[in-house]
């Protein structure tokens, strides 16, 4: 860092939003460590701290505790309620779930998978393709990607009679779950997989799970904005909400 009338930690800041600015980091990037920005810009550990807790204070990094600190998305965002297993959701409509596995394979990560999964590039991980079907209909495109470490046993399971998601809850409980929703332009192999016509969009849903200081999986879920929307119902407390 360098002397001038800056405080350091706002230098730190500075360096951080720098690379925010230039795409260097970008959202849902981990940043470098407190250990890692000591060392790099020679200031105290309590400098770092200090400029981390503000920029996410102010919305532009969110920490998730045992796991590291992270660049958050600009875009505004609204919570979500949670979403239950998408066999049960059919199922209770009264409708049949049906499964078909385009992948189930171990693969290496790429730079985006590693930042996602939290593991180096080129570790290992375990990706899975799955379309799923209420009655005769695609409603879901599931693009997922598997910490092996979290569920060593994950390429063995037949995906047609378990959904992922059900799965990884029971060998993999976590306590930590991250929604995300957007509307999305999907790619053609997801447009051919969903039988949607070109320019249509699409509900993606992004989906991260985290046990301990481990994250178990980050999955893509996409569904047709025709055919598919997110609701929820739950009890208001007016004295809560009226209070200051």
């Amino acid at each position: 860092m360098s002397e001038t009338a800056v405080p350091r930690y706002q230098q730190v800041k500075d360096w951080v939003v720098d690379r925010i600015g230039s795409g260097e980091l970008r959202p849902d990037d981990r940043t470098p460590s407190e250990n890692e920005l000591v060392e790099t810009l020679g200031v105290s550990r309590m400098t770092v701290n200090r400029a981390l807790r503000e920029l996410t204070a102010e919305g532009l990094l969110r920490r998730v505790q045992g796991l590291g600190t992270f660049v958050a998305d600009a875009r505004p965002q609204s919570e979500l309620m949670e979403l239950r297993n998408i066999a049960d959701e059919i199922r209770g409509r009264g409708h049949q779930h049906r499964a078909e596995i385009r992948a189930l394979a171990e693969t290496r990560a790429s730079a985006t998978v590693a930042s996602a999964l939290g593991v180096p590039t080129g570790a290992a991980a375990f990706h899975s393709v799955i379309v799923h079907f209420e009655n005769a209909r695609a409603v879901q495109f599931e693009d997922r990607y598997v910490n092996p470490a979290a569920a060593p046993e994950y390429l063995d399971q037949d995906f047609t009679a378990i959904t992922p998601n059900e799965y990884l809850m029971r060998v993999a409980p976590a306590p930590h779950v991250e929604h995300v929703v957007e509307a999305a332009i999907p790619p053609a192999r997801i447009l051919r997989a969903l039988a949607m016509r070109p320019g249509e969009p699409c509900l993606l849903l992004h989906r991260r799970t985290a046990l301990a200081d481990r994250i178990v999986s980050r999955a893509w879920l996409w569904h047709p904005g025709a055919r598919y929307r997110l609701g929820a119902a739950f009890d208001v407390d007016p004295l809560k909400e009226n209070r200051p």
